[in-house]
Order: C-alpha cells, then sequence, then structure tokens
C-alpha cells in the first residue's frame, strides 16, 4: 500500500486518509486508539488532523495487518520490539515500489 503525499500539505483528515487507505474511518480511528505510534492533532472541532509522519505509521500499520496478516496484539508487539527494522524495510519496499512504477511507465511509452 503506497499512499501518496503532498509534499506541501503538513496535515491530512482522517476523511482523506480513509480515501487512500480504501478503508472506513471507522477503521483508522480504532488505530489510532490501538495503536500508540499514532498522534493526530486535533483542530478546534476536535477532528484528528494526521501528519505525514502518522500516514508513514499507518502505512506501516496497514501493511502488518492487512497484508501481512498480523493480528492486532501482534502488530503492537512487533512494532514495540522492531519498530526501526521493520520501518526502514518498510521504505525501502515503498521506493522499490515507486521505481518499479516509474519504469513500467516508461516500457510502455516505448
Amino acid at each position: 500500500m503506497h499512499v501518496e503525499l503532498s509534499p506541501d500539505k503538513r496535515y491530512y483528515s482522517i476523511g482523506e486518509i480513509a480515501k487512500a487507505f480504501d478503508v472506513n474511518a471507522s477503521l483508522i480511528r480504532f488505530w489510532d486508539k490501538e495503536f500508540d505510534i499514532l498522534k493526530p492533532k486535533k483542530n478546534a472541532k476536535g477532528n484528528r488532523m494526521f501528519t505525514p509522519e502518522d500516514v508513514k505509521n499507518l502505512q506501516l500499520i496497514y501493511h502488518l495487518v492487512k497484508e501481512r496478516g498480523f493480528t492486532l496484539e501482534g502488530a503492537k508487539t512487533h512494532l514495540k520490539e522492531n519498530q526501526k527494522k521493520t520501518l526502514d524495510k518498510f521504505e525501502i519496499i515503498n521506493k522499490l515500489e515507486t521505481i518499479k512504477a516509474q519504469l513500467n511507465t516508461l516500457k510502455n511509452q516505448l
């Protein structure tokens, strides 16, 4: 799951996040309560506003839970014990997927 982040945007609403991940906003709210690594700010109305760092962490949670089939407890444990290593691997995979998409675009243009 690769979510495109706008380089000039500092905060994302829960609706934008849910749409980017193709999940319900309720799942994002649930993950926010369950995972300590998520620290969205709240605006004056009390709505969650996610930073780019939160989005990266959500991508990691999505990858562990939805793509690799971890239980919530398993994902929490994995993040606590291996957060730096897991995040590094995940970022490498994301970069490689971006390069692959760019190469495919070039290939299709030939």
